[in-house]
């Protein structure tokens, strides 16, 4: 490399060096830490000390005296997780698309409805959870209310009764699909004009035209949208923290908010540790599996 590369190459790291090193020092040596600390038993007030993988083993495989293997808070969380997003992902893919297909469609006032269906995406988490848990009291809440109005004697106690809050959780979580429906507008609006005409020409009705030219020609942004999902839906944790606090008997304790538990109420980083290490394996998976499974549904043009 000659000596006029160099000094440009000197030049371009230091205009980078804050961001290198503010990388380096708050992500890099974080993530670097807590891959070691999950090898250890770390209790903050005293320094961590080497366990191998006991951390793991307590987590998943290792016996536990009622018969179980593994710690049972562990393995509730994460069931409790997997059951979030196995009603929050879908539905908020759906109705995401739905509001992006209908706001797509010209009339009049198009930008008011635009903005209507964006600004509870911009409530902060607190200002929401606040707002949901009047709505859901089953005593004084609107919704409750509006159920009586329309004949039901004995409303739910959504926050109360373990059948019924993780339902209303992930119903809850529809309120912010404002940032998806956006990132759905913006691929709408890149599907040619020619298609749809082609298509009409050809005799395809209005469904058809969904499902053989909208739907192929925003499927990246579909598969965009599905990854988002899958990392958000598996590491959600303010909300039901503030609503819930993993009540009633546990039964919206996230897999986050037990990590959160271990590492600052029970000052167990070195298990806090081991138990974001294995989320991050089951989103990777999760995610790998999301792209092994696009190579069939998701169409690039030029492709």
């Amino acid at each position: 490399m000659r000596a006029a590369e160099l000094r440009q190459l000197g030049k371009g790291m230091a205009f980078i060096s804050p961001w290198l090193i503010g990388f380096i020092v708050f992500t890099l040596l974080p993530v670097a830490m807590s891959l070691y600390y999950s090898f250890t038993d770390f209790a903050l007030l005293k320094g961590p000390l080497p366990v191998g993988l006991d951390n793991y083993r307590e987590l998943m495989w290792e016996p536990h005296p009622r018969g179980r293997f593994g710690d049972p808070h562990f393995w509730n969380s994460l069931k409790n997780t997997f059951y979030y997003a196995a009603m929050a992902l879908p539905a908020g893919m759906l109705v995401s698309l739905g509001l992006a297909l209908l706001l797509n469609v010209r009339l009049f006032g198009q930008a008011v409805y635009r903005t209507i269906i964006f600004l509870p995406s911009l409530v902060p988490a607190v200002a929401s959870a606040m707002l949901w848990m009047w709505l859901f009291n089953s005593k004084l809440g609107l919704i409750n209310a509006a159920l009586m109005s329309l004949g039901v004697k004995d409303p739910p106690g959504w926050l109360s009764d373990p059948r019924w809050a993780m339902p209303a959780l992930a119903f809850m979580s529809l309120w912010g699909v404002g940032h998806t429906v956006v990132i759905y507008l913006a691929g709408l609006q890149d599907v040619p004009t020619e298609l749809y005409e082609a298509a009409e020409i050809d005799g395809a009705g209005r469904w058809r035209r969904l499902w053989h030219v909208t739907l192929p020609m925003i499927s990246p942004v579909i598969f965009f949208n599905l990854i988002m999902a899958i990392i958000g839906t598996l590491q959600v944790f303010a909300v039901p923290m503030i609503m819930t606090g993993g009540g009633p008997a546990r039964a919206t304790q996230f897999y986050t908010m037990y990590l959160y538990d271990n590492a600052f109420s029970y000052l167990k980083m070195g298990y806090a540790s081991a138990m974001a290490w294995i989320q991050l394996l089951i989103i990777l998976a999760l995610t790998a599996v999301a792209f092994w499974s696009s190579r069939h549904w998701v169409h690039y043009q030029g492709k």
